[in-house]
């Protein structure tokens, strides 16, 4: 059970537990601000008008191009 909740995912995407860590947070972060610009937004639309859009777009960036690093197989477990 620890294995599968902590250690199978890292493994197939060849990282860490703590490596694995580091990446997700790299991602969460700045979609956790993102979410607060368009909260903010929503209630003063002159502020943050791109923020979100830029902080998607530059993840979308990242995670597109870091495809192709997982080992073969890596995919099943899924999504």
């Amino acid at each position: 059970m620890f294995d599968r909740l902590f250690l199978d995912h890292p493994h197939a995407m060849g990282e860490t537990y703590w490596g694995h860590q580091k990446v997700a947070l790299s991602y969460a972060l700045p979609l956790l601000a993102a979410g607060l610009a368009c909260l903010i937004h929503a209630l003063a639309p002159g502020l943050f008008q791109r923020a979100a859009s830029d902080a998607i777009r530059d993840l979308h960036g990242r995670m597109s191009a870091g495809r192709g690093r997982a080992p073969s197989g890596a995919a099943a477990g899924g999504r």
